[in-house]
């Protein structure tokens, strides 16, 4: 079964390569996208058995951050079959086949006990998201390539070494060295302390690179605001959940260790000055992709400010996993189309969007209302749920500056994007043939309205899957 996850959107990478059609090919991307999520709906249902040796095992943690980008890619696969009929001019051949590759890959890495095949999945992931983000082929798409390049396969060398760290750990211990997350547990009392904090610290560092944590983010802006829509869509809810997937793993072995709070008071600075970050660029940004870049620099903080605060923090973290990936998708895929309908990103250029693209200037404002963390939408209650933790364990301090920071965050979010959706188009401005349409708007609909359902109705099967989740990172002993 976690084979035929992962072959079959492999399968549909090599289909979409031999079809010689551009206006054909993205087909394939929503039918082999569709066959995927049936058979991961099976999975989750009735969970495979482990796999021989124990590499492969679908656990809460993998089921939740499998579902939903499962679930994301889906709509992004039905959206890329309306975008890509705008791009005729350009082959969308590479595009498709990594796609599905990028999906591969993501499924194995949230199928994998092994955290060596984990590491190589998101390094997949790293290399085939490098063609896409290059999709328009222009001077800064190319620079945002390289640098996206460059940064990310420095941080995954580091994370390589901190997994070589954590294997060397069990050697000192007089273990058997092993990579398998449950032997690793089982060993953590006894692994060599000062080297499971040498191995918890690179690999911080190697997969918080691939997350965007700050200062670990400078990546971001340019491949979000070079990259295609769909693309960014996929970076914001795919590889950063994945990278923050690997930083769990090797949390949980650190949890036996009986040294817990060392590693939470890290994933706490790093988080608190994520968002910190996050403050100081928004306000006043020209681009509004770029904007987007920085409130995913803000997300990936509060997910790791409740790692590290733990308790019942760790239950809005994964419902945050599950909010910030939908609520981008809705942001990324309508930014596409607002910057597809002016010819520009720039905030002085792209004004009155409700008027010129209603339906997408109208998702383009609801999803900055979610993400800021307002009600009625699901983002505010696992918010709600990280910011009452910490004041109910006594991290005052963390809950004000998380408090202050989220206010920052959302005038600085306000004064950029207001303008652009209500504002009023300059005369000089080339009036472009691109409108609304129905395979560019319902993709982005659908997820307002599944980020609007949760916020006022959590689903049984969903919120058991989250208290599971939440179980496996509960400290032990």
């Amino acid at each position: 079964m976690y084979y035929t996850l992962v072959l079959l959107p492999l399968i549909g990478a090599v289909i979409a390569w031999c079809i010689p059609s551009n206006e054909r090919r993205p087909l394939v991307l929503p039918v082999f996208s569709l066959l995927h999520m049936a058979a991961v709906t099976d999975a989750l249902i009735t969970p495979p058995p482990v796999s021989a040796g124990g590499w492969f095992h679908l656990d809460p943690l993998g089921k939740l951050f499998l579902g939903v980008i499962t679930l994301l890619f889906f709509i992004c696969a039905l959206y890329a079959v309306g975008y890509l009929a705008y791009r005729q001019e350009r082959s969308n051949r590479v595009l498709c086949m990594t796609l599905l590759v990028c999906l591969a890959a993501m499924t194995m890495a949230t199928t994998t006990h092994h955290l060596g095949v984990l590491w190589v999945s998101i390094e997949t992931t790293t290399v085939a998201m490098a063609p896409l983000i290059y999709f328009n082929k222009n001077a800064r798409s190319i620079e945002a390539t390289w640098k996206y390049m460059m940064i990310g396969s420095v941080g995954i060398a580091l994370a390589l070494l901190g997994l070589f760290f954590l294997a060397y750990s069990t050697l000192v211990a007089g273990q058997t060295p092993t990579l398998l997350l449950e032997p690793l547990i089982a060993q953590s009392p006894q692994l060599s302390t000062s080297w499971l904090n040498a191995a918890f610290i690179f690999l911080l560092v190697g997969f918080g690179t691939k997350m965007g944590l700050a200062p670990l983010h400078t990546w971001k802006p340019d491949a979000y605001g070079e990259a295609p829509g769909l693309v960014g869509a996929l970076l914001a809810g795919g590889l950063v959940n994945c990278a923050f997937l690997g930083i769990i793993r090797i949390y949980q072995v650190c949890l036996g260790s009986g040294k817990i709070a060392f590693y939470q008071d890290v994933m706490i600075a790093m988080g608190l000055l994520s968002m910190a970050t996050a403050c100081v660029f928004m306000a006043r940004q020209a681009d509004f992709k770029r904007l987007l870049a920085y409130s995913s620099v803000e997300h990936v903080g509060i997910l790791a400010i409740a790692l590290g605060l733990g308790r019942g923090a760790l239950f809005g973290a994964l419902f945050h996993v599950v909010n910030n990936g939908l609520t981008k998708g809705v942001l990324f895929l309508s930014s596409g189309n607002i910057h597809r309908a002016y010819g520009s990103k720039n905030c002085e250029v792209v004004k009155g969007a409700m008027q010129r693209v209603p339906w997408s200037g109208g998702l383009f404002l609801a999803g900055f209302i979610a993400i800021t963390g307002s009600p009625p939408f699901s983002p505010f209650l696992s918010e709600f749920t990280i910011i009452t933790s910490a004041f109910t364990q006594g991290e005052n301090l963390v809950g004000a500056l998380f408090i202050l920071f989220l206010a920052v965050i959302f005038i600085g979010m306000a004064s950029t994007i207001l303008p652009v959706v209500t504002g009023e188009a300059p005369a000089e401005v080339e009036k472009s043939p691109y409108r609304d349409r129905f395979l560019t708007i319902a993709p982005p609909l659908f997820l307002m309205l599944l980020i609007f359902m949760l916020g006022v109705w959590l689903p049984a099967p969903l919120k058991k899957l989250l208290q599971d989740a939440a179980a496996l990172l509960e400290v032990r002993g």
